[in-house]
């Protein structure tokens, strides 16, 4: 173990070198190239900056209106049949949006059921075993152009959905 530690501290200054030595080899003008792939990112920041403010306000809408605990209250009778725990519906809905969002959700819950807990337990699986579905797809899609999306999104949430499951068996196991 302590090898891979080793090499990790020298993986980066070999990545630099390998990329100097390789673009005075091959005499590639790096700054030019550099300065070009940073005005591609900007163009890319600015095709998606639109989705991104309108995703973050709509987030942050759900939040506000009390949305997600009308949802949890709606939906708590299906959670309690599945055995999923009905303080964990508002983060399973805001995940599927926004990162930050469903992390600052994570850190209400850890506050209010304590890291240990298996609320909390399920909570932090959750956020790595997930993904912010229609944020991805939005931003991934509209920067590649992609306009016929067929089965993405149905595969999307039926992984996700399986990783909400193996969050709770995960967590029970614990």
């Amino acid at each position: 173990m302590t090898f891979f530690y080793y090499i990790s501290d020298f993986i980066i200054p070999i990545l630099l070198f390998y990329i100097v030595a390789f673009a005075l080899t091959e005499k590639v003008h790096v700054y030019d190239e550099f300065v070009t792939g940073a005005a591609d990112g900007i163009r890319t920041v600015l095709k998606i900056l639109p989705t991104l403010v309108g995703l973050m306000a709509a987030v942050g809408m759900l939040r506000a209106s009390g949305f997600l605990d009308l949802a949890a209250e709606y939906l708590s009778g299906l959670a309690e049949l599945l055995h999923f725990p009905v303080q964990l519906i508002p983060l399973s809905i805001i995940r599927l949006f926004s990162s930050s969002a469903a992390t600052s959700l994570a850190l209400d819950i850890y506050k209010s059921y304590g890291t240990d807990s298996f609320i909390g337990l399920t909570a932090s699986i959750m956020m790595g075993c997930t993904e912010t579905v229609f944020y991805t797809m939005s931003v991934y899609f509209l920067t590649a152009k992609v306009t016929r999306t067929r089965w993405t999104l149905a595969g999307a949430l039926i992984s996700t959905f399986a990783g909400i499951a193996a969050s709770v068996v995960l967590a029970g196991a614990m």
